[in-house]
């Protein structure tokens, strides 16, 4: 059954349906939400919110203009965003610099010894870019589907990520 049959089933109350899509797509979008929050309540708070709209809001996915999984990563990074602002967290945007290459930056990632001062270094970011380097670097989406969810361009979300990864270069370098 495809997943556009299985939330058709659930637009009709079919709580089975909802069952399988939470199996598929629970474990991705908690990874996601706690890689954005530094709360776990917030981010318990935020993935439960993201399936409620699942369940309530489900007739409004199409899934002739997006998978799935972009369209729940989507209302996540949005509710994200939304604690943000509520927070009085800014939304900053830097000037977009020269290009890094991707690889050395994953390369960087993969050997540094300390998971705790990654996660402490993204939580740095703005959010804007930690949510374009966790959907593409942790969440192995693609850039359209990441540029989709943020809603910009490819080549926005390239700009996006190569300044995110040199911020947090930096940032992890100081800790060393």
């Amino acid at each position: 059954m495809t997943e556009a049959e299985l939330v058709e089933q659930l637009s009709s109350g079919d709580e089975n349906a909802y069952r399988i899509l939470l199996d598929r797509h629970l474990a991705p979008i908690t990874a996601y939400v706690t890689r954005m929050m530094a709360s776990n309540a917030d981010t318990e708070d935020i993935v439960q919110e993201t399936f409620l709209r699942l369940w309530t809001q489900g007739t409004r996915y199409n899934p002739d203009t997006a998978k799935l999984t972009t369209w729940l990563h989507n209302i996540a990074h949005n509710l994200c965003i939304d604690h943000f602002r509520k927070h009085n967290r800014m939304v900053l945007e830097e000037a977009a610099d020269e290009p890094d290459e991707q690889e050395e930056f994953v390369d960087q990632l993969m050997h540094f010894d300390n998971v705790k001062h990654v996660e402490q270094s993204l939580m740095q970011l703005p959010e804007r870019q930690r949510s374009a380097i966790i959907m593409c670097h942790y969440q192995g989406m693609s850039n359209r589907d990441a540029a989709v969810i943020l809603e910009i361009s490819v080549e926005a979300l390239e700009s996006l990520m190569a300044r995110g990864r040199r911020k947090l270069r930096k940032l992890l370098e100081a800790k060393i």
